[in-house]
């Protein structure tokens, strides 16, 4: 993949270098990531991005920056790979941020103008920042019977006491040497899985316990995919009960608009939701740990009530119970029934009766 990667940089700077002698206009089309250019494809149950580009030229006005700034970043991750070096965003906003000679004119005055640079390149050579040498900050925890290599070191995910394995942001030269377990547990919040995690649930159910930390990361995404297909292992979703818990969700196994284009390779398309649900409320007496909804949580729920993706019965339901109620319930609300029920009693019922939803 690193010469791959390191062959379509070149063609890229080449294309440019050829234009330029050319004494034509040098440009780079761009596929366009928006709503409006993303499909969601029903046989692979992914957002895919559609056809749409821009074309990104330097003798404009309004892109020669841009077209600069993106063949600076260009330059310095073809270093990167060459090299076989990485580094982080941060580092790279800094390493390529300098004044213009005899100008007042900064390559990169932020860090914002530098990252969208990064996932230009992604979706233009389709291939992932991370096979680019990039590394975002580290989020995401994971605990189970599993055996990895990562750098040359053995690692036993059941071996690490509380802590459990950080997931890098970059695993695409870790290797699974052994997974056992019959299913992938993969937990909104670090509460849940702390729970979950000192109770042994991931030893007595025979499961592998993850822990996105909020919105799942590139990193962890990924690494919930690898350990579905590699080993054939099915993938339960447990976030709050809420419109964004239920997005967090959704960008799992579908993948997300602003990422379409490498849905295939972070999203796990047989991931199935097993909670929280706005009837759990009703069903295990927990009215009274609800939580007022806001404003901004109803608007996002009456966003995806029309996306494609959440047109499922089960799903408009559930929407709609929260645009009625006007309630949300976290999974730290579990623990007013008991400080172990979310391990003896709600998980083991919903699992056993596979109550999920699609």
């Amino acid at each position: 993949m690193e010469n791959d990667t390191k062959k379509k940089l070149e063609s890229l700077g080449n294309k440019v270098a050829k234009e330029i002698k050319e004494r034509g206009n040098p440009s780079i089309d761009i596929p366009i990531r928006s709503l409006k250019n993303t499909i969601y494809d029903t046989e692979s149950n992914q957002l895919k991005l559609g056809d749409k580009v821009s074309k990104r030229s330097f003798l404009n006005i309004s892109h020669a920056k841009s077209f600069m700034q993106t063949l600076l970043v260009a330059s310095a991750t073809k270093d990167l790979v060459k090299g076989g070096h990485h580094t982080s965003l941060r580092d790279l906003y800094y390493m390529l941020k300098r004044t213009l000679p005899n100008s007042s004119e900064n390559t990169f005055d932020t860090q914002s103008e530098s990252d969208p640079c990064i996932v230009d390149l992604e979706v233009t050579l389709n291939v992932l920042r991370e096979n680019l040498n990039l590394n975002a900050d580290i989020r995401g925890r994971v605990v189970g019977k599993v055996e990895v290599v990562d750098r040359g070191d053995s690692v036993d995910w059941s071996k690490l006491g509380s802590g459990g394995w950080a997931i890098p942001s970059n695993v695409e030269g870790i290797e699974i040497k052994k997974a056992k377990a019959k299913y992938i547990l993969v937990i909104e919040k670090n509460a849940a899985f702390e729970r979950l995690h000192e109770d042994k649930f991931w030893k007595d159910n025979d499961c592998i316990l993850i822990t996105t930390q909020g919105q799942a990361a590139r990193g962890t995404r990924r690494m919930i995919q690898r350990l579905s297909k590699e080993f054939n292992l099915p993938v339960y979703i447990f976030t709050d009960a809420d419109s964004y818990g239920w997005y967090i969700y959704s960008v799992i196994k579908y993948g997300s608009i602003s990422l379409a284009h490498v849905s295939d390779r972070l999203s796990t398309s047989n991931a199935r939701f097993l909670g929280l649900t706005l009837s759990d409320i009703e069903e295990f007496d927990l009215k009274k740990f609800t939580i007022k909804a806001e404003e901004v949580d109803l608007k996002r729920a009456q966003e995806m009530l029309n996306y494609s993706w959440f047109k499922s019965p089960e799903w408009q339901n559930e929407l709609k119970l929260m645009l009625k109620h006007k309630y949300k319930a976290e999974l730290e609300a579990l623990s007013g029934k008991g400080l172990q029920f979310i391990t003896k009693k709600y998980l083991p019922k919903k699992i056993k009766n596979k109550e999920f939803l699609p």
